[in-house]
């Protein structure tokens, strides 16, 4: 039995309403790359389960109510025209009375549900007809997305009464809350996740890098697939950060800056998009209409249909504000600070850092003391322009840094810049991670004293980053530092012994002298599974995670930050793995550590051996 189908017939008999699926196939200003127009054939009545994400050129379209149809049937009809491709949901207002129609918002909010909403008569309710009648719309509640369109995982029972009165002899629902409740299946049809931009608060720690106040940040949110796209994702831009990252990033956009009145935005055959800003917006001029115009670029290229090549901000009356075009803002390009990974590292067989160079050449130690044997080491890092390693021994005693740069580097390994008190091995120092500012990360596990450690330049002397969030009895066992320096992924061990991936946002205050880092409310960003092994970032929003869920294997993944799962194709299975390695440059194979060696997966392909001796594979970062 179909799903949708089968969730109504649960609800209380066999589904009496139907969405209509138009085929839309024209040439020209409505499709691209098709032939004609079907002038025959018949229109297909299909539930929601049959629409694939594949089926790009299907439109949904809802149906009207019918006349003498029961509360529980004019509540089903609703739910289901909230899944239609309508930008302001005509026909589902139809469902409602006058006065609810005006008032109602659906846009204030969206609760969507693992199984789909259940519909059946409130209990403990009247259903005179001069009371009205209660319907209540429940289901286990799995995430919920806010006005400013973020995600966050929320698990829990959802329940909600929905009012129905009579309007002229039939049912009208004449009370319930704003917003929409969809079914997880329907979320991930009719919406996409897409990054906006903003730019990060580095604090202090902006002056160590070039045009440190022009480092862009990815904030996931998600926006209806086929309704206005380019809109609504400038709209989304200019509402601001979401909460969750709002601390850590800033806008160039003037407060209150909003779309001019009833603008449409589009790119047009030359690659150009043109907006029109209102008037608070159109206050902004130089160089912070050069940041704006490089927010609306990189926000809006993954959502226009055509390559966008240059935009150009107007104000009230058209009047001009500045136009750049994407040579000009490629200095702002996120993942600017993320380097150019040449190389890929690990641990050889001799307990040396090596490096996976180009294609054909065969793994080699790295240049300096690192890759000379000196210690064994058992872990690696190097920082994002590939001039300095940082390994921590086979022990996990110490971390050492040191240059990797040309043979005169010198031959002595030197002291370790951090080492563990702790008696156990595992107890010790987790894998050290970098981020583009240049600065190094580390956690010690120490019971006695278990920290979150940074070292400024990668060799400054390690200061602690409180992590309020964290509860007596919990530890970080591994970390991933973003390139931008305001994320951090760190795999924290639970109470119960178990360990769940959680992202930070990191918040800089103080002075370039006595800085002042925390890393700030923890959330979850692989809420399903019970147990997770590595994750490392995988591009601008996105982690690989390996971990499983209850009662099932090991599984490899990817998830947004915002702990959605992400709309990546599945990743192929793979045994035993306990490490894991990707880059924030997309265009990098992913690198895992197995039972038998370090595999690579090449786009569109298996994995594949790449050597069966190394261990702890790891992309600059």
């Amino acid at each position: 039995m179909r799903a949708a189908e089968g969730r109504m017939k649960r609800n209380g008999g066999a589904l009496r309403r139907q969405r209509a699926l138009v085929v839309l196939a024209a040439c020209g200003t409505l499709l691209a790359g098709c032939a004609s127009m079907p002038d025959g054939g018949k229109v297909k009545h299909v539930t929601s389960s049959h629409r694939t994400d594949g089926d790009s050129q299907v439109r949904v379209y809802s149906v009207s109510p019918q006349k003498g149809e029961a509360p529980t049937q004019i509540v089903r009809g609703f739910l289901e025209a909230t899944t239609s491709d309508e930008a302001t949901f005509p026909t589902a207002r139809e469902y409602l009375t006058r006065s609810l129609a005006r008032r109602w918002d659906p846009f204030a909010s969206t609760t969507v549900l693992s199984d789909g909403p259940s519909v059946r008569k409130a209990p403990r309710r009247s259903t005179a007809v001069e009371d009205g009648y209660s319907v209540e719309v429940s289901g286990a509640r799995m995430a919920e997305v806010d006005s400013k369109h973020a995600y966050s995982p929320s698990k829990g029972d959802y329940s909600e009464v929905f009012h129905l009165t009579k309007v002229d002899g039939e049912w009208r629902i004449d009370e319930m809350p704003d917003g929409l409740v969809l079914g997880e299946s329907d979320f991930q049809r009719i919406y996409r996740p897409i990054n906006t931009y903003y730019y990060a608060r580095l604090g202090p720690d902006a002056e160590s890098i070039t045009d440190g106040q022009n480092v862009l940040v990815a904030d996931p949110v998600y926006l209806r697939r086929r309704i206005d796209p380019v809109t609504k994702t400038v709209s989304a831009l200019l509402q601001g950060p979401s909460g969750w990252i709002d601390p850590v990033v800033t806008s160039s956009f003037p407060r209150g800056t909003r779309l001019a009145p009833k603008e449409h935005l589009s790119v047009d055959d030359s690659g150009v998009l043109r907006v029109r800003l209102n008037s608070r917006g159109a206050t902004a001029e130089g160089k912070r209409c050069v940041r704006m115009a490089a927010q609306v670029l990189y926000s809006v290229q993954d959502q226009a249909s055509a390559k966008v090549s240059k935009v150009e901000l107007v104000g009230p009356k058209d009047r001009a504000m500045c136009a750049q075009t994407r040579e000009q803002v490629a200095a702002y390009q996120p993942g600017r600070l993320n380097g150019s990974a040449k190389n890929a590292y690990f641990i050889d067989e001799n307990h040396r850092v090596a490096a996976f160079r180009g294609k054909g050449e065969p793994p080699r130690p790295v240049e300096g003391p690192l890759g000379r044997g000196q210690v064994e080491m058992g872990s690696v890092a190097v920082n994002r322009i590939e001039s300095e390693g940082a390994a921590v021994s086979r022990g996990r005693r110490g971390l050492y840094v040191a240059s990797l740069e040309g043979s005169s580097a010198a031959t002595a390994l030197g002291d370790p810049v951090l080492t563990s008190k702790a008696k156990r091995e595992n107890d010790r120092l987790t894998a050290p991670s970098w981020d583009g500012l240049g600065d190094l990360w580390v956690a010690d596990r120490d019971p006695d004293n278990p920290r979150l450690l940074r070292l400024r330049g990668g060799k400054e002397r390690p200061d602690e980053v409180r992590v309020p969030d964290l509860d007596k009895g919990e530890r970080i066992e591994s970390l991933r530092i973003s390139s931008d320096g305001v994320r951090i992924a760190l795999l924290v061990r639970e109470r119960d012994g178990r360990t769940s991936l959680q992202l930070g946002r990191v918040v800089r205050r103080g002075t370039t002298k006595e800085p002042q880092v925390t890393v700030e409310q923890l959330r979850p960003v692989a809420p399903q599974l019970v147990d997770v092994s590595a994750a490392s970032w995988a591009g601008g929003s996105r982690l690989v995670v390996v971990g499983r869920e209850s009662g099932s294997v090991q599984q490899l993944q990817y998830m947004e930050t915002d702990g959605s799962v992400s709309d990546q194709p599945t990743l192929p299975g793979i045994t035993d793995v306990t490490g894991v390695a990707a880059s924030e440059d997309e265009s990098k194979p992913l690198l895992a550590d197995s039972e038998d060696g370090i595999v690579r997966l090449p786009p569109d392909a298996n994995w594949r051996m790449l050597t069966e001796t190394g261990s702890a594979p790891a992309y600059p970062g």
